[in-house]
């Protein structure tokens, strides 16, 4: 959608004690500063140091001190532990993170991620059983979960502990698991809610290491694989990748997980910075959003993320140059893909009139990978919340992309009678339906979208932080403007 076509919003002029409190800061800095909230020096220069919130130690979230317990017991018992992931950018680097860090503890831990084709998102029971027969007695979901009440009762009724880790929204019930990991479960008092699903591997990964070494490793330590600052590149990696707030302790997080992007201890990541012709020194937020993020989403989206998780765990560099080359190229075909299933979804969505609150698109040749890119798109371009379905022979798996004035998962809750599975965020969400109900959800919907939307005025906004004089556009202007990075949702 074209600037022109957005309603331009121009910040206030910074007030006269925002002039002053900010005054060590050139004019330009003060007002950006001041719109996002820092209205003095102090609190400014916090957000610029981007330090560790106080009040973030790993066992203040419920759950981690059950979990690493469990997890220290498994390693000291050589039992094998499964991580079983999401296959996007997030629950891949998660997944990765904590096969790592478990075996260089001396643990045994395989990575585990469903079939997007195949199985679909989330736990799955067969999955689970297979890994039971398997000798499996340890599953740790990272990114999912959180909302698999029938699949975590299954787990408690054949012995298998299950630790379930997930930033996502739970239901009111929570599953009966042998611990969870979320900050947003009712009654956690941890203050920062927004970690992605890799920041929360992180955390654990932190417990983890605190209570094998009885002390948490320093961060100067970070080139040690028993070390969880040794991963940050990933949390940085999956966090910007799944549009997680890049405030609070996700920036502190992401800022230095940068750093070591720009100097790659992972040969992996190594190996796809190269491939994607990104010049490392000059690395940050927006090559991992727009470069880096795409390609090890890509996997998942047209055949298996097994082969994201493989580049990050290899330390071989013939491997990771074949497995980075072959991500590069998966990228281009997705992105063709996703035009191609992006104009098809527009035409069925025709005629977009200005009383279409709600746009709906299923046919049962859209590829499931990339549909949710599809709705993207249409949301972005007609600034309506946008569903992108693909229908096999009996389930219907659609993609959800939407508007701030909209909230799609709490639309979907409001339907959950319908849905097999359902599950996301305010923006973004998927769900699973049996064929026959999906004409009675897709009239549901639209009747909430009319309801909440009808009197909203359905054009986006651009936020501006201030008008500016072209003779006063001095480089200094671009130093201060690097020092806001990681930048970001």
């Amino acid at each position: 959608m074209s600037p022109l076509s957005k309603r331009w919003i121009i910040a206030n002029r910074i007030p006269p004690h925002g002039e002053k409190e900010l005054e060590n800061y050139i004019p330009v800095f003060r007002q950006i500063l001041y719109n996002r909230g820092f209205h003095t020096e102090q609190s400014a220069q916090k957000f610029l140091d981007a330090n560790q919130p106080e009040g973030t130690e790993p066992n203040r979230m419920l759950g981690i001190p059950q979990a690493t317990d469990r997890i220290l017991r498994a390693i000291s018992d050589h039992e094998q532990i499964a991580i079983y992931g999401d296959y996007d950018a997030d629950g891949i680097t998660a997944t990765a993170l904590l096969v790592k860090i478990i075996n260089a503890l001396g643990g045994n831990a395989i990575p585990y991620i469903p079939n997007r084709f195949e199985e679909g998102y989330g736990l799955k029971k067969e999955a689970l059983q297979n890994l039971y027969r398997d000798g499996i007695r340890l599953v740790i979901t990272v990114d999912c979960g959180i909302r698999s009440i029938q699949e975590a009762q299954l787990a408690l009724d054949l012995n298998l502990d299950l630790i379930i880790s997930d930033h996502h929204s739970p239901f009111n019930v929570l599953p009966p698991a042998f611990a969870i990991i979320n900050p947003k479960q009712p009654g956690d008092p941890y203050p920062e809610k927004e970690l992605a699903g890799v920041g929360l591997a992180y955390k654990l990964a932190c417990a983890i290491t605190g209570y094998a070494d009885k002390i948490s490793p320093p961060d100067d330590n970070w080139g040690d694989p028993r070390n969880p600052n040794h991963y940050l590149d990933l949390v940085a990696l999956g966090t910007v990748a799944d549009l997680a707030p890049l405030t609070g302790e996700n920036r502190s997080l992401v800022k230095r997980g940068i750093e070591q992007l720009k100097q790659p201890h992972n040969q992996g990541i190594s190996s796809l910075i190269n491939a994607s012709g990104i010049n490392p020194n000059i690395l940050n937020a927006y090559h991992i959003g727009f470069i880096l993020g795409p390609r090890l989403n890509a996997a998942g989206r047209l055949d298996t993320a097994m082969t994201s998780v493989s580049l990050l765990l290899s330390d071989d560099v013939n491997q990771t140059g074949k497995l980075a080359q072959y991500l590069d190229d998966q990228n281009r075909e997705r992105q063709e893909i996703t035009r191609q299933i992006h104009k098809q979804a527009e035409e069925f969505c025709q005629p977009i009139e200005q009383d279409t609150f709600l746009l709906f698109a299923l046919h049962k040749d859209f590829n499931p990978g990339v549909i949710g890119l599809a709705a993207s798109r249409l949301c972005e371009q007609y600034y309506r919340p946008a569903i992108v379905a693909f229908q096999g022979e009996e389930f219907t798996r659609g993609s959800c992309r939407s508007i701030p004035e909209f909230d799609i998962t709490k639309a979907l809750d409001a339907c959950a009678d319908l849905m097999e599975y359902h599950g996301g965020h305010a923006a973004a969400a998927g769900f699973t339906i049996r064929n026959q109900k999906v004409p009675l959800l897709k009239q549901r919907l639209q009747a909430l979208a009319q309801e909440q939307l009808s009197k909203e005025i359905l054009q986006p906004t651009l936020n501006i932080d201030l008008d500016i004089p072209l003779k006063d556009l001095k480089p200094n202007i671009l130093d201060c403007l690097d020092k806001l990075q990681p930048t970001g949702n």
